[in-house]
């Protein structure tokens, strides 16, 4: 089987420790890598993944820039990234432009490291650029141990409001619409848009209910799934785990796990 793990994070040689060690205590979750981009290869290696997508997030403004170039080198051989903008930055809809120019896949949001809510209409201009240069917005769904745990704002509702208002813009909308909001994944997201992908990543060990992944699965569709594991903060190996002990087919199994990668990114299968 190959795989194409959607959701992973690694940051410069030089940060990597201490941001890795910052969010570990916060968390209480022990890493899987060391943070870099070599230990997460590393990683992959291991779990026989050939393809991976790296998902940086600028937490202010001034970051954006430097990211964005430190992902763009980094791509190639396998590796994809997403770039950032931050939501309060005075030039974020130039800096999407400037994304689609760096060859980089789309841009990732998270609500509750960059301090906004999905939907506020501020956010409108910068989902309308993304659209029209081609790109995928990514987000952040649900509680966050890192953020702010007690006051989840990207939730599946919040969301459903802004996929329906940019029926041109491609979501994914991570850890299957929102860790521990997986009830409202299934009331306001699933089998509702066509414009929505949803990753699996980390929620092996956020012990999902079977029952209800399989339904979500069954209802959005398997096309629209994709897998990914929120590495270092899971082994990428227990998603694989978990997708491998459903009851679905081996084509639908093939979806999740290279294919509908594949065909969001216009990646020609060999």
């Amino acid at each position: 089987m190959k795989y194409f793990d959607f959701h992973t994070h690694a940051f410069t040689d030089s940060l990597a420790e201490r941001a890795l060690s910052a969010l570990a205590d916060t968390s209480g979750k022990i890493p899987e890598t060391d943070g870099t981009l070599n230990g997460l290869k590393k990683t992959m290696q291991k779990n026989n993944i050939d393809e991976f997508m790296i998902l940086p997030v600028a937490t202010k403004p001034s970051q954006q820039t430097a990211i964005n170039n430190w992902a763009c080198g980094i791509t190639g051989g396998g590796v994809y990234a997403c770039g950032t903008v931050h939501p309060d930055s005075e030039n974020a809809l130039e800096e999407t432009e400037r994304i689609q120019k760096l060859g980089l896949c789309g841009v990732k949001f998270h609500s509750e490291y960059q301090g906004f809510l999905p939907n506020e209409e501020r956010m409108f201009p910068i989902y309308q650029k993304i659209s029209d240069c081609g790109l995928i917005a990514v987000f952040h769904g649900g509680y966050d141990p890192f953020g702010s745990p007690d006051n989840i704002r990207c939730t599946p509702r919040r969301m459903a409001e802004i996929i329906g208002k940019f029926p041109s813009l491609t979501f994914v909308l991570a850890h299957l619409g929102g860790i521990y909001v997986w009830d409202d994944t299934e009331k306001y997201l699933a089998g509702k848009f066509d414009n929505l992908y949803l990753d699996i990543s980390v929620i092996a060990s956020f012990d999902i209910d079977k029952k209800q992944l399989f339904r979500i699965i069954e209802k959005h569709g398997a096309d629209k799934i994709l897998f990914g594991s929120d590495c270092p903060w899971d082994n990428p190996s227990a998603e694989i785990d978990l997708i491998n002990r459903l009851d679905i087919s081996e084509s639908d199994k093939e979806k999740i796990f290279y294919r509908n990668a594949h065909r969001l990114l216009n990646i020609k299968d060999i």
